[in-house]
């Protein structure tokens, strides 16, 4: 059996969860069965397994109107579709390639799967990013999901979201697959020469913040937060890029603003290696997590390998991830409508993340053991080679199907 992974990212280019879970899915799927991997960008090394094959847009493409990044990518995914002669499965991964996995099933007469890891009509800020191409991403998702023989969902709440979003989808063709998280890359790292170099203070408290600047991970209402932050305590954002210049120049202010009225605000704006991310982790007294929309939340799972605690919203699969009360503390959440992700009384939002991070902060022994709690959920719960198992059965069950 031959199966196909569609993705936009894969090494070295990973920038969010999806691109993770790719590299770790292609990497235990070629454990048991063939299996390549048709990305974007520049191509790859030559590798046995899995095979790699990469895709540029179309040179005519060219230009700086929001709505061309889109019809680049389409132009990619039809590239794509033209290069799946051959195998008898194909996974596309995100909005940027479900129109390739539709069309692939047309051209080749083979089974489609999606994994969903985020919903375009749950995002309607993205229009900021790409104008009217916000249409074409919702109309690519939309065909590719509705239209394929399996949908993953990377928790219980996405796939209530696709219900929700997408109810021409018959239920049962959705399984819930979580992500997974491996034990030899993400540790304890007790060394100091990175967060030395950064002006990070190992005798102080460091509450953490690891992600992109977008709105859906809630970095504005986390910097709100941080005026009621007990003042002991560092905030350490490995934050970037932004979404948009907007974004990018209100969290700029923000972060300028805070650090005028507090000591130990740390900006880290440049991309980490593991062995970085590691120890910035494990240095961590709590990692916080403070996102408005989040199908599963990969980055609880790695600050929980680190054996650090979290305080997260409690939206999405977050709650599926973090217990509470045990390996973190979860936020309510309120939004001020099912179309409309933001919350309700940001102000309060802000209160709770501030009043949750400062209970532990306060508390070093209940945060440590959040931490050794949240670590032993990790080894017994999440594994890439169980998710894989199970999507592999998936595979054979739709090949057998169309056989």
């Amino acid at each position: 059996m031959k199966i196909a992974i569609l993705s936009r990212e894969y090494p070295p280019a990973i920038y969010g969860g999806a691109g993770v879970h790719v590299e770790h899915l292609a990497a235990e799927l070629s454990l048991v069965t063939d299996v390549e991997v048709h990305c974007f960008g520049r191509e790859r090394p030559a590798s046995d397994r899995p095979r790699v094959v990469a895709y540029e847009p179309w040179d005519r493409l060219r230009g700086e109107d929001r709505h061309l990044d889109v019809l680049r990518t389409l132009s990619v995914d039809l590239a794509m579709a033209a290069g799946l002669d051959g195998v008898d499965v194909v996974h596309s991964h995100t909005w940027y390639t479900n129109l390739a996995g539709h069309l692939a099933k047309l051209l080749h007469d083979v089974p489609h799967v999606v994994t969903v890891h985020s919903l375009e009509p749950k995002r309607p800020w993205k229009v900021d990013q790409l104008g009217t191409g916000y249409r074409l991403s919702s109309f690519s998702e939309k065909v590719g999901i509705e239209s394929a023989d399996a949908v993953i969902a990377v928790s219980t709440a996405a796939a209530q979201d696709i219900m929700e979003c997408y109810p021409a989808i018959d239920p049962e063709r959705i399984s819930v697959i979580h992500n997974g998280i491996d034990l030899d890359a993400w540790h304890r790292d007790p060394g100091t020469d990175f967060i030395d170099s950064v002006g990070i203070d190992p005798s102080r408290p460091i509450v953490l913040y690891v992600g992109r600047i977008t709105h859906q991970k809630g970095i504005t209402h986390l910097l709100d937060a941080g005026r009621q932050l007990d003042p002991s305590a560092q905030l350490v954002l490995r934050a970037g890029p932004a979404d948009t210049p907007d974004l990018a120049d209100q969290v700029a202010d923000q972060v300028r603003d805070l650090a005028e009225k507090r000591s130990g605000v740390i900006w880290i704006r440049e991309s980490l290696d593991l062995r970085q991310l590691n120890q910035l982790l494990s240095h961590a007294t709590v990692s916080c997590c403070p996102s408005v929309y989040e199908p599963f939340g990969l980055v609880n799972l790695e600050a929980m390998a680190c054996g650090v605690p979290v305080v997260a919203s409690a939206v999405g699969g977050i709650p599926e991830i973090v217990d509470d009360g045990v390996t973190g503390i979860l936020v309510p959440f309120e939004p001020v409508s099912a179309s409309d992700g933001d919350p309700a009384n940001p102000e309060r939002f802000a209160a709770d993340l501030a009043d949750a991070i400062n209970k532990l902060v306060a508390d070093p022994g209940r945060a440590a053991a959040m931490g050794l709690a949240g670590l032993r959920r990790v080894v017994e719960t999440f594994s890439w080679s169980a998710m894989a198992q199970r999507t592999v059965e998936l595979y054979r069950g739709l090949a057998a199907g169309a056989g």
